[in-house]
């Protein structure tokens, strides 16, 4: 097995890239910075317009010799940038979609001068028409009272109604709030239940997805529960320790919620009043 394979380097991505060979990736997946003002422990997130975009292009050239010819990519972005950057990725890929992530955000809070923002950008683009695409693995099953209004005989046996009908566009997918079981301690982390529709439905069983900002580390873990091989770079040691613990610790289950526990007998008013102030933290969390 080659060195670098299923393996996390914590070191810069334009560094790191020479230890993969060239046409030796399946599929990228990354969620680079998106210059919003974040604090990722570094400078990343916090450049001028010109310096990003500059820095975006450098890293595109560096990583996409590492793509197969029949190759993926999948990248998440801001509205703010996502034309800028989409115009870079065409100019050397063909792009099959633009995804828009619906975050489930509440409507609440937000600017009182536009509208408010509720979702990401993502990009899928391809290396050349005989990619790999496996639309079967990430069909969304229909549910009891649409498989009995085709009842029909016409209809029986339809692969179409038994296996689900292709994923659209629109991905309303929630993000991962403060109490969600996957969540790490990483300001953007992105829903397993996302990647792993991109892992598996993008990177052959046994290929390998490349990340080149791991952050909390959501692409090795999708990756390692699919069957498939990865690699990635992080520049936070922070967040490599997160990531190492995360691929260690058992798995859970891409988009469930937190069980929760049973509620201690306590007066009918008392419950009420926690209830509320859970409801507020809540708010507050998405109001930030």
């Amino acid at each position: 097995m080659s060195e670098w394979l299923n393996q996390v380097f914590c070191e810069d991505a334009l560094a790191g890239l020479a230890r993969i060979p060239d046409a030796s990736i399946d599929l990228i997946l990354t969620d680079p910075p998106y210059n919003l003002g974040k604090d990722y422990g570094n400078a990343s997130d916090q450049q001028s317009v010109a310096d990003y975009l500059r820095w975006t292009e450098q890293w595109i050239d560096a990583a996409l010799p590492k793509l197969k010819p029949n190759g993926s990519l999948y990248i998440f972005l801001t509205w703010r940038f996502s034309p800028e950057i989409f115009v870079m990725l065409k100019q050397r890929l063909t792009m099959m979609n633009e995804i828009i992530w619906d975050r489930r955000v509440p409507s609440m809070g937000g600017s009182v001068r536009s509208y408010s923002s509720v979702h990401d950008t993502i990009g899928f683009f391809v290396g050349r028409k005989d990619y790999y695409f496996d639309l079967d693995a990430v069909r969304v099953p229909y549910d009891a009272a649409t498989k009995k209004a085709r009842s029909r005989s016409i209809f029986v046996g339809a692969k179409w109604l038994e296996m689900g009908y292709n994923p659209k566009d629109l991905w309303s997918v929630s993000r991962l709030h403060k109490e969600h079981p996957e969540r790490a301690d990483h300001p953007t982390q992105k829903p397993l239940e996302i990647i792993e529709r991109m892992v598996k439905a993008s990177c052959p069983p046994d290929g390998v997805v490349l990340d080149l900002f791991m952050g909390s580390g959501t692409t090795a873990m999708a990756a390692q529960r699919c069957g498939r091989n990865f690699v990635g770079f992080e520049l936070n040691p922070e967040y490599c320790a997160i990531i190492k613990a995360r691929l260690a610790a058992p798995q859970v289950e891409a988009g469930a919620e937190k069980k929760k526990a049973a509620p201690r007998k306590k007066p009918a008013a008392v419950a009420v009043k926690k209830t509320r102030a859970a409801k507020k933290a809540d708010d507050a969390e998405v109001a930030v």
